[in-house]
């Protein structure tokens, strides 16, 4: 190669990868303001304000402390009515002048959660929210409060700088053993996920692989590493990844690895990750752990 021409290609190569570099941390940043956005909206996590655990039978609620679930202070009627749990079936039982709503419409009583339903009517009261929860063999009511004050005193989460030497290729490897993955929670229940197999892919040159389940049309990954409990949250931390191509490839973007609710809520019941996940090198991408 000509004297000349190296050096000036050299230029434009270290050019080109400065320049990709930049334009995925500017990508990351976006991501990163949508999942900000996410964590204080309506439906995100910040605004939770209870995790209520129903008893079989009749449940008084509101916010009198006589009743058998209570509501914040001043948020929803001293007696606001019933909720009731019968066999998996939740039944909404409103007092008449307590201003409860379904869906935005005052019932006499409605049914708000049933084991098959796939979608679950929204109660409300005033600035609150909530709909029935299910973990294992425990319902209760998952409660929000749009005006919550963690909204205004929400700050963006602490990340490492995003470096895409860390979005690394996957081949899924096809689950050979019987049965779904075997996941415990922070209640200490165990249960049982449908899993497609692993994601298995290199690292500085070392061979790791993650456990997967599904959450809608993505792979889901809970994972831990060497800095679960320094710079990261205790429990590990989530990644999502596409559905492999034809091929079995993924793309794994640990830059994009994100704290579980339970690192913003105690209203949470986090899936925590399993044994064979916890990888044996320093993740140093993605959320750090600082709420």
């Amino acid at each position: 190669m000509n004297k000349f021409l190296a050096p000036l290609l050299m230029a434009l190569l270290i050019s080109a990868g400065s320049e990709a570099q930049y334009t995925y941390q500017k990508e990351i940043q976006q991501w990163d303001s949508v999942r900000y956005a996410f964590l204080i909206s309506d439906t995100g996590w910040v605004n939770l304000a209870g995790l209520l655990w129903l008893a079989e039978g009749r449940n008084s609620f509101g916010a009198d402390p006589s009743n058998d679930i209570v509501f914040p202070p001043g948020t929803i009627a001293g007696k606001a009515g019933y909720i009731e749990l019968r066999n998996g079936s939740v039944t909404l039982i409103p007092n008449p002048n307590a201003n409860v709503l379904v869906d935005g419409k005052k019932k006499g009583s409605a049914i708000i959660y049933q084991k098959d339903w796939t979608t679950l009517p929204v109660c409300s009261s005033g600035n609150l929210r909530w709909n029935i929860k299910r973990s294992d063999d425990k319902y209760g009511i998952r409660l929000r409060d749009l005006k919550s004050p963690a909204i205004h005193q929400f700050k963006p989460i602490p990340r490492y700088p995003a470096d895409s030497s860390w979005k690394v290729q996957a081949r899924l490897s096809a689950r050979k053993e019987s049965g779904g993955l075997i996941i415990t929670n922070v209640l200490g229940q165990t249960s049982e996920h449908p899993s497609p197999g692993k994601l298995v892919f290199e690292l500085q040159g070392k061979s790791y692989s993650l456990e997967t389940t599904t959450e809608g049309d993505q792979l889901f990954i809970i994972f831990g590493d060497e800095t679960s409990g320094s710079t990261t949250y205790p429990s590990g931390r989530y990644l999502y990844a596409s559905m492999p191509d034809k091929n079995g490839y993924t793309m794994l973007d640990f830059n994009k690895s994100i704290n579980p609710p339970c690192a913003f809520t105690e209203f949470a019941t986090c899936p925590l990750p399993p044994k064979q996940n916890i990888l044996p090198v320093a993740i140093t991408a993605g959320e750090k752990y600082g709420h």
